[in-house]
């Protein structure tokens, strides 16, 4: 059962972990947006996708060294897309699942399984501690917002494009990639929402950035 299937049959928590993702506030730059939720990995489920488009008046960051349902339409549009489909510099989806029965796998009755893609410089792409860095991203989000969790796990990849034919004098570039899964303490799940948030704007190179981050170079 989704979430848009009503509420008469859907458990107390996860009614209330909706209503939280119905008020969240995420910051400046990202839009997200209910999205249908896959109906086979769990009972219940909610999905959210990002959008994080340029704003007015703000640079993507420039090139730097690596250093070591019942839920709303729209949930909430936590500041300005404004702009247009190319204005686009990162993308991702955010599922909450929940199972009353507590999976074994999951060692709770909540599971937050997630998705995020940007285009970035293809000496990002080439750099092998990429996908280390865009994991320590979302580690350091989740603890930034205080989103406890548990059986925490993920894989990130790097996609270089390179163009052919008609398209060879198209901008060589890259993708990274982060799927990302863990288990929430509990129905407080705004916390773990907000720190995917962040995430996926420092995967678009969208600042303010937390004090210490290094951000990908996203690719112009």
């Amino acid at each position: 059962m989704s979430a848009d299937n009503g509420l008469s049959q859907v458990p107390q928590d996860f009614r209330a972990a909706l209503a939280q993702l119905r008020r969240a506030h995420p910051r400046d730059g990202i839009e997200l947006t209910e999205i249908p939720a896959p109906g086979h990995l769990a009972p219940f489920a909610v999905a959210v996708r990002a959008d994080v488009r340029r704003v007015a008046g703000v640079v993507a960051a420039p090139a730097a060294g690596r250093r070591s349902g019942p839920a709303a339409d729209v949930l909430v549009a936590g500041g300005r897309s404004g702009g247009a489909a190319g204005d686009e510099l990162a993308t991702g989806r955010f599922v909450l699942l929940h199972d009353p029965a507590e999976p074994p796998a999951w060692g709770g009755a909540f599971r937050v399984v997630t998705w995020a893609r940007a285009a970035v410089a293809r000496e990002v792409g080439r750099d092998a501690g990429t996908g280390a860095l865009a994991w320590a991203w979302l580690l350091e989000a989740l603890e930034r917002h205080r989103a406890g969790y548990s059986r925490e796990g993920g894989t990130a990849s790097r996609v270089l494009a390179e163009g052919f034919g008609v398209l060879g004098d198209q901008e060589e570039g890259a993708d990274v990639e982060l799927r990302a899964a863990w288990t929430p303490d509990g129905p407080d799940v705004e916390p773990h929402l907000a720190a995917w948030a962040d995430t996926v704007c420092t995967f678009a190179g969208l600042p303010p950035y937390p004090q210490g981050v290094t951000v990908l170079h996203p690719r112009r």
